[in-house]
């Protein structure tokens, strides 16, 4: 039995082999995750109802038991009819909620903005070792870890 909040078996067995720089991906529902994967990534889907699981309830178990070293999120595009009339400084309200799980965590970062496009091509390298596809409704909740180094204490 662990102690830890996260015993997702498949999960705690790709954190634990994911090296330096292996990009962890926690999706939104309207993530394509079956089409933007890098060759060597595993799904674990989470996405059991709408809204259930979200990305920061996932993320902040992820963070728990996992060093990060970049978090990179999904930068909204202007021309997007889903944000159209959206004020120009709008950014999706779960950034915040990434922003506090950070904050609380032992690792703070600053979140990194990537255009859509570019993000695919972020995600989907040899180093993705992990999408974790979530039911989180919020529009551009994608968040994707770059695998920290373990340091000693």
């Amino acid at each position: 039995m662990l102690k830890t909040d996260l015993i997702h078996p498949e999960i705690l067995s790709i954190l634990a082999t994911a090296g330096h720089h292996a990009k962890i991906l926690i999706a939104d529902a309207n993530y394509p995750a079956t089409t933007k994967i890098g060759p060597n990534a595993e799904i674990i889907y989470l996405n059991l109802a709408p809204g259930v699981l979200s990305v920061a309830e996932v993320l902040k178990h992820v963070l728990a038991v996992h060093p990060v070293e970049e978090a990179v999120i999904m930068d909204p595009l202007r021309e997007d009819p889903a944000i159209a009339g959206y004020p120009a400084d709008w950014e999706p309200p779960v950034w915040k909620d990434y922003r506090k799980v950070f904050a609380e965590s032992d690792q703070d970062q600053e979140l990194k903005k990537i255009q859509k496009w570019e993000y695919y091509d972020y995600v989907t390298t040899d180093d993705h070792l992990l999408t974790i596809q979530t039911g989180e409704q919020e529009m551009y909740a994608n968040i994707c870890l770059a695998t920290g180094v373990r340091r000693q204490d």
